[in-house]
């Protein structure tokens, strides 16, 4: 496990920073194959003409998209910064919608180490990416939390079954220790997009929501063939997704649907609700247990929602998001921020 002064260590990396070499180019079909992956069938992701009817320019991105991006600009400072570790396990994502993000903006990410903390012997790393547009407004924060893993929680039985499962450029275990140099932020100002606080949603009137109303329960059924569509648009390789026998030597009793499909599913059960994806403001969860996805069953998410404060000043409020599979919960705490009409 490691020790309090490896970690001590680390916490002097808090604050390494990078930007990504070439800007993300958000494109309609990538929309569409996201939106697919994790079964957020609102208009506004799929049709330019019902996008256009809620306000928007072109596609909405569904609020989870922001994760496959992110994905990709985190391995460096997995490999690279954050060491000392075997593998990680996702607890907690805080998606921040400053504006919604739509096809066709070319987006700046930015990665930075913004804590790590030790809790009941645990490492909880926090990675931040910054999504900025080129008029030089943040539109998207996202926040990561992940537990660090050592070779005491995965076994060598496992690094090398996963090794040779993997594909040929990827590598979930980090490339270990390497000279290091800190590089930080520079100053300049931090302009956040308003657009997603100023837009009229294409939402029920906050004068007809209540403390206490109750979402429609939604199921949504994942079988391996989704878990295997996943990966591959989100660009999580992790064989536990879908590899029985991997699973299984990770201490789990079978495959594991990804912590980032179930919250994109959840995220997606609240816009069909709420009726507009984009206005959504914040959404956190917590992640308590994984749901599993066997063979032959699949699984079987039930989503639940309760209306928990509203604010006249802003008309708004925040809803709590329950997700259940195979009667366990797999949120811990989920909560939506949602502007009304």
């Amino acid at each position: 496990m490691t020790t309090a002064a490896e970690t001590s260590a680390l916490e002097s990396r808090v604050g390494h920073y990078y930007q990504m070499d070439l800007p993300y180019l958000v494109g309609r079909e990538k929309l569409r194959e996201y939106a697919r992956a994790v079964q957020d069938y609102h208009p506004a992701h799929w049709d330019v003409a019902a996008a256009a009817e809620l306000g928007y320019s072109d596609l909405v991105a569904p609020l989870t998209f922001t994760s496959t991006p992110g994905m990709t600009c985190n391995r460096r400072m997995f490999e690279d910064v954050v060491v000392g570790y075997d593998t990680y396990m996702q607890t907690e994502e805080v998606f921040e919608q400053h504006r919604p993000i739509v096809a066709g903006d070319e987006l700046r990410v930015d990665v930075e180490l913004t804590s790590v903390r030790r809790i009941a012997g645990r490492d909880l790393i926090t990675v931040t990416n910054t999504f900025t547009d080129t008029a030089g407004e943040r539109v998207h924060t996202l926040h990561t939390t992940v537990v660090g893993l050592t070779n005491e929680d995965v076994g060598p039985g496992i690094k090398t079954a996963v090794q040779k499962m993997m594909m040929h450029d990827v590598d979930i275990f980090g490339v270990g220790e390497s000279e290091y140099h800190k590089t930080v932020r520079p100053e300049a100002e931090i302009r956040i997009a308003d657009a997603g606080m100023t837009r009229v949603p294409g939402t029920p009137s906050f004068d007809d929501v209540h403390v206490g109303d109750e979402l429609p329960t939604h199921h949504a059924r994942l079988s391996r063939g989704d878990l295997v569509n996943y990966a591959g648009v989100a660009g999580d390789a992790n064989p536990i997704h879908w590899d029985e026998n991997i699973a299984k030597l990770a201490g789990l009793p079978d495959v594991i649907a990804h912590g980032m499909l179930t919250m994109g599913l959840g995220a997606g059960f609240v816009s069909a609700w709420s009726g507009d994806p984009g206005a959504v403001t914040r959404y956190a969860v917590r992640l308590s247990a994984p749901a599993i996805v066997s063979a032959a069953e699949g699984a079987d998410i039930e989503f639940s929602g309760k209306i928990k404060s509203l604010d006249p000043a802003t008309r708004s409020g925040v809803v709590i998001v329950g997700a259940k599979s195979g009667g366990r919960k797999i949120f811990g705490l989920a909560t939506v921020n949602v502007r009304f009409r």
